[in-house]
């Protein structure tokens, strides 16, 4: 059986994630995501959904067989609990590869870092896009009532 672990913030879920998740499960034949802790998110704004939360809707994806929240401390505390063949990075995430690779031969992982290009195309595949077209429309209907 081939193992994929997929990983992200995912506060907001929208079809990039589906299909990102989608072509995660192609690899294998078990999904399991790690959900990124709050904590953690360093390379944007903290989410503000619950953590667990995001864990829920994440597993509820058909694609995803198993969601899990990362380590607080350790990110690939487990990683090296799960024993993934593939770890899917996502055509955006922010994970260099060459350095992951490396990190992981560090720590005896032999896992295989697949970057899945495939995108889907649509104006709202990015939480960032939808969180500026909300602001934006709410500051536009205050405007409005005034």
């Amino acid at each position: 059986m081939v193992r994929v672990v997929a990983t992200g913030t995912f506060e907001i879920i929208h079809p990039g994630h589906l299909r990102f998740l989608e072509e995660a499960k192609k690899l294998g034949d078990e999904l399991i995501v790690i959900v990124a802790r709050t904590k953690n998110v360093k390379h944007k704004p903290k989410p503000i959904i619950p953590e667990e939360q995001r864990r829920k809707v994440v597993e509820s994806i058909k694609y995803v067989d198993k969601a899990i929240l990362g380590d607080k401390e350790d990110i690939f505390k487990p990683i090296i609990e799960l024993k993934p063949d593939i770890i899917a990075l996502g055509h955006d995430q922010h994970f260099d590869e060459r350095w992951l690779e490396s990190e992981l031969r560090k720590r005896n992982i032999d896992a295989k870092v697949v970057r899945i290009k495939v995108k889907e195309p649509c104006e709202f595949c990015s939480s960032a896009k939808i969180i500026q077209a909300l602001v934006e429309s709410r500051i536009g209907m205050k405007q409005d009532e005034s």
